[in-house]
């Protein structure tokens, strides 16, 4: 098995974007279930979709590869990059609609939890897949494996978090907690990779991954800021007309 090394700092910075991430999402998922017109709700999953899927998952997942050192050049093909990315998004906006839409039934929880993880897994390992590099991929079944596995218990558990808690201070203690199974999925899947190298001298095409994983951050904390503004003002907005 390859060993891959990894940039600490970036390391660092994927988990706290995942806790930031996940803690937005958190807050916008309440007004779900709470939604009585559809364009209400629809947005609602949206902004909650848009916050775990590309913010604590696709995000992470993006800064994780960055951080890894496999020993040779990487770059990525963009294609494949934004298919892993609407992944993300389209894969939690599910689960969050068949969660936090349902009657309460006993199977909506793990129905939600099992598509959502099954695309988040998808998109990690077709993110796996954009990378172009002079190596052929293939996994440790095991750990293959156990990354999905992580992934669907991971989301399962995010699911029922973000519709079973009401305290600002649970929310963010559980953010911490997503952050950590969220990472856990990514680099559980890292570590499974196995990289067998070719005759090819020269990566050519595809997005350098110089600087990316910085911008990606910063872009991508600017969005979750908004996101969590957005569902500040709304809060504000739902108490003022109640009064």
């Amino acid at each position: 098995m390859n060993t891959i090394h990894y940039e600490p700092f970036l390391v660092a910075l994927s988990y706290v974007i995942s806790v930031f991430g996940s803690y937005t999402a958190l807050q916008l998922a309440i007004a779900i279930p709470q939604g009585r017109t559809w364009g209400a709700v629809i947005g609602s999953v949206v902004g909650a979709a848009v916050a775990v899927g590309g913010g604590a998952i696709w995000s992470m997942h993006f800064i994780g590869m960055n951080a890894a050192d496999l020993g040779i050049p990487v770059s990525y093909d963009p294609v494949l990059t934004i298919t892993s990315l609407i992944l993300s998004i389209l894969a939690p906006a599910v689960g969050l609609f068949i969660v936090g839409r349902s009657d309460g039934g006993p199977i909506n929880l793990p129905l939600g939890g099992l598509l959502t993880g099954l695309g988040v897994a998808l998109m990690h390992y077709t993110g796996m897949a954009a990378m172009i590099m002079p190596a052929t991929i293939s996994y440790d079944i095991t750990l293959f494996w156990a990354s999905i596995v992580i992934a669907v218990v991971a989301a399962t558990v995010a699911l029922w978090l973000a519709f079973n808690l009401r305290g600002n201070l649970q929310r963010f203690g559980s953010a911490f907690v997503m952050g950590v199974a969220v990472c856990g999925m990514h680099y559980t899947g890292m570590y499974a990779l196995k990289l067998t190298p070719t005759k090819d001298l020269v990566v050519a095409g595809g997005m350098s991954s110089t600087n990316l994983a910085y911008s990606v951050f910063g872009v991508t904390a600017v969005l979750l800021t908004l996101l969590l503004i957005y569902s500040a003002w709304k809060s504000q907005r739902t108490l003022s007309a109640e009064l």
